[in-house]
């Protein structure tokens, strides 16, 4: 069996934790099926729909694929491997590392977004995840799980409210990282030229 696969990456700007590529597949009946049911046929960017309308979102596809209806996966590239090969270089990790063994039909990307070199059937559509189903929904993927996965790391670096900001260099974001330092989940390499360290 042969998937359409849409593929796109949450957290490419944050101060602070992983990268995280989606990969969602099915098969290209579903299409329809899917705007229809999941985005009431007007795709939305993820970034656009509410915490509470992704989660929504992520429980039933949860569903889809215990009824092996769809699949998906996402790939965390951590703020270590960012800072050492630098963030296109982990995204492509991501990509490579979601659907190296996946059989898919066609794969769609967002963006600037590329796959391997093997995959030969392939575009790259701007402003994809408000144009197509497949990456629209691989956004959502991405966003929630690195979302998920930002919460729990934030019990562990409670000083900086993970949770709230989720990374991104938000105004209560720069404080805390001028009142408390960097944290081994931040970038250093994206805080370097932040204005709170500036003399």
């Amino acid at each position: 069996m042969k998937f359409i696969i849409g593929i796109d990456e949450a957290g490419r700007g944050p101060l602070a934790g992983p990268v995280s590529v989606g990969c969602f597949g099915a098969e290209q009946k579903m299409e329809s099926w899917l705007l229809k049911n999941i985005f009431e046929n007007k795709l939305r960017d993820s970034k656009k729909l509410s915490p509470k309308k992704r989660e929504e979102i992520y429980e039933k596809f949860l569903l889809l694929k215990k009824e092996r209806k769809i699949f998906f996966e996402v790939s965390h590239i951590s703020n270590k491997i960012i800072d050492k090969k630098g963030i296109s270089e982990a995204v492509r990790m991501g990509i490579k590392k979601s659907i190296s063994e996946q059989k898919c039909l066609e794969v769609r990307l967002d963006g600037l977004l590329k796959a391997p070199e093997e995959f030969k059937n392939q575009k790259t559509i701007i402003k994809g995840d408000e144009k197509d189903v497949f990456i629209a929904c691989a956004s959502i993927v991405a966003k929630v799980c690195r979302d998920r996965l930002v919460c729990k790391l934030a019990r562990k670096y409670p000083d900086y409210c993970f949770e709230i900001h989720k990374g991104y260099g938000t105004l209560l974001h720069r404080t805390l990282i001028k009142k408390y330092g960097l944290c081994a989940f931040h970038r250093k390499t994206f805080c370097k030229n932040l204005t709170v360290f500036q003399k």
